[in-house]
């Protein structure tokens, strides 16, 4: 005696209906996110706005207690008086432009080329004391910036490169620069190793067996394949000495070598009310408005740096 087991099959007429998950978000959950984005848009916008308010504003307001986004009488004669002279120091807003421009430059390129050179070889090579600098290398990214001013400032003090007495390495956009690179370091490595991490190491060995170097793999296979890691490390190493003030504050005294940043800070007086904020608002402005369009000119580089290369450390 034999049973029979039957299962119950589908007409094939008749569609099987799967309960899919609703990628509609309920409305009260959408205005609640929407109140909350349009919450962030606006304290990120409404000092942007404030400074821009000012610029135009011919008024000169000792002190700024109101926003309009219109003042009445708006001009451009802020801008005007800032390219003329920013501040009563005889430097015009080019050199002072220059300057930035020399030290943000710089940094980019030395950051970028010793970081991905010292990143690659961490990330690639098993040498002796290899942890031991790699966690040296992470010991100085933990300290702030502004506590090796005062080394920095002896060290570079002791090089001469002209016969004066101020000539020295410390009063020059060289040595500011240098200091400047010597921060910026050790974050580049450890950005760049991150994202050299992700890089298979299939693509250096087929390179290998066809008989390229050390070198030509490093620059016709690794380097182009980490250009979102290489611009976001340049854009922040240009971020880093477009907007530097510390060190040279500190380190600078001829008026002729003289940054954007320490001209802003020339236009504060000793108290609110003697700032000539048209004029400050104006040079902000300006000053900010360089690392902007490099920021949007790599964009899409910087922001496929940072999420590919935080996927490893």
């Amino acid at each position: 005696m034999s049973t029979s087991i039957t299962t119950p099959t589908t007409p094939p007429n008749q569609a099987v209906h799967k309960k899919r998950p609703n990628p509609v978000m309920p409305y009260r959950k959408q205005i609640l996110y929407q109140l909350l984005l349009l919450l962030i848009t606006f304290s990120v916008l409404f000092p942007i706005l404030w400074i821009v308010s000012l610029s135009l504003d011919p008024r000169g307001i000792s002190r700024p207690t109101e926003l309009r986004l219109i003042p009445p009488g708006a001009s451009l004669d802020a801008f005007k008086r800032v390219m003329d002279q920013p501040t009563n120091n005889k430097i015009t807003f080019t050199n002072l432009a220059l300057n930035s421009f020399k030290l943000a430059t710089g940094t980019a390129i030395f950051s970028v080329a010793i970081g991905v050179s010292a990143a690659y070889v961490f990330s690639r090579f098993k040498i002796r004391g290899l942890k031991i600098l790699m966690v040296a290398v992470l010991a100085v990214l933990m300290m702030p910036a502004i506590g090796s001013i005062a080394p920095l400032y002896v060290l570079l003090n002791k090089i001469k490169i002209g016969p004066g007495m101020a000539d020295t390495l410390r009063n020059s956009l060289y040595g500011v620069g240098l200091a400047i690179v010597s921060g910026a370091l050790p974050f580049a490595i450890w950005n760049l190793k991150g994202y050299l991490d992700t890089i298979p190491r299939d693509l250096e060995e087929a390179a290998r067996i066809d008989g390229a170097s050390i070198n030509q793999t490093f620059i016709r296979i690794i380097l182009p394949l980490a250009t979102p890691a290489l611009a976001v490390t340049a854009f922040l190493g240009f971020l880093v000495g477009w907007t530097e003030f510390a060190m040279s504050w500190q380190f600078l005294s001829k008026v002729e070598n003289f940054t954007l940043s320490m001209a802003l800070w020339n236009m504060t007086g000793q108290y609110s009310g003697q700032v000539p904020w048209s004029n400050f608002a104006a040079m902000a402005l300006l000053v900010a408005l360089p690392v902007s369009i490099v920021y949007l000119a790599l964009q899409k580089y910087i922001v496929g740096g940072l999420t590919i290369g935080g996927v490893k450390g």
